[in-house]
């Protein structure tokens, strides 16, 4: 609660320095759902029931002369005591200046894909890969936005999501974000360190096409090690299909395909000897008209197949279905 408490007033001081003389925005979000679990027909109790997802504060502004900041912090998440940055999503210092940008401080790393891109807060299930990745980290970054603003592309050094295992470990990533009206794209090419001196690599085509009130997500992501390519053989694809019939609905279905059959050991967010699937589907209302601040949802889906982690995120014959409200409220 100390904590807590901490968090707040320091986003309020910090946001009345700037608040009479610069752009500023200052908002709470949070998330509560109702939900039941179950494997193989049996309840899990401990995920079960009403759980408070998320209490986020976020905070964006302008310091003036091509200066502009971005911080959230996971107010619900456990951290330790060694770092308060364990609850930051990101905290980072950005300077504009013509079609260039650079940024410093803790970031999302540079990986493709329409799931890992979206925000924590507006997904209900997650593929064994995204469950898995530590994908806020310390680095900088240096971006290029083409004078149309159709695309952009960012390299990026950051600390190593498997940091875990030796702190003095990076991850160099490139990602191009592209907007072109009913083709829209997030690739990235990746290198991380898993240990000290070796590298998994990364293709991701991450791609969303658009056709009147329809959306498809399609996200493909490859993954290898230094010495073999393994392509097909250590690989997650994640679709979702939407529909938006009113401004204050949306519908969707969405699967997920992990696969690793290979013996690498380089891979710790898919482990060797799986190959499991998630299917769901969903709806959201949005309640204020012209506006998302405020949301309930339905979500419900089912995994099979087999993980070859004992304590992955996805389980055979596993079922979930939840219902929830989450809402945003800007202070400034």
């Amino acid at each position: 609660m100390k904590r807590v408490l901490l968090t707040g007033l320091f986003a309020l001081c910090f946001a009345g320095l700037f608040a009479q003389s610069k752009p500023i925005n200052l908002r709470v979000e949070a998330r509560f759902d109702s939900q039941n679990e179950y494997v193989d027909g049996d309840m899990i109790e401990d995920n079960s029931g009403f759980k408070g997802k998320f209490i986020n504060i976020r905070m964006d502004g302008d310091l003036g002369h091509g200066f502009t900041y971005s911080y959230r912090q996971r107010l619900n998440k456990a951290h330790s005591d060694q770092s308060y940055f364990d609850a930051t999503d990101w905290l980072k210092l950005t300077y504009t200046t013509g079609n260039w940008s650079l940024s410093a401080g803790k970031q999302v790393v540079g990986i493709g894909g329409y799931e890992y891109d979206r925000a924590p807060i507006d997904t209900y299930n997650y593929s064994e890969y995204c469950s898995n990745i530590a994908c806020y980290q310390i680095g900088v970054s240096a971006g290029y936005t083409t004078n149309d603003g159709k695309d952009n592309i960012m390299v990026q050094t950051t600390q190593s999501p498997f940091r875990a295992n030796a702190s003095d470990m990076y991850a160099y990533n490139i990602i191009w974000y592209g907007s072109h009206g009913w083709f829209n794209s997030i690739y990235s090419a990746n290198m991380i360190e898993y240990l000290p001196g070796k590298f998994i690599s990364y293709i991701v085509l991450g791609n969303k096409f658009n056709v009147g009130d329809f959306s498809l997500e399609l996200d493909i992501m490859n993954r290898a090690t230094d010495s073999h390519t393994y392509f097909g053989k250590d690989m997650s694809v994640i679709g979702e299909l939407s529909w938006t019939p009113t401004e204050q609905w949306r519908i969707f279905g969405k699967a997920s395909y992990d696969v690793n059959n290979t013996d690498s050991d380089a891979d710790y967010c898919v482990l060797p000897g799986t190959e499991i699937t998630r299917v769901g589907i969903g709806v959201e209302h949005f309640l204020i008209k012209g506006s998302k601040d405020v949301r309930l949802h339905f979500n419900g889906h089912y995994t099979f197949g087999n993980n070859g982690n004992p304590s992955g995120a996805l389980i055979d014959k596993q079922s979930m279905v939840d219902v929830g409200i989450t809402w945003r409220v800007n202070i400034l």
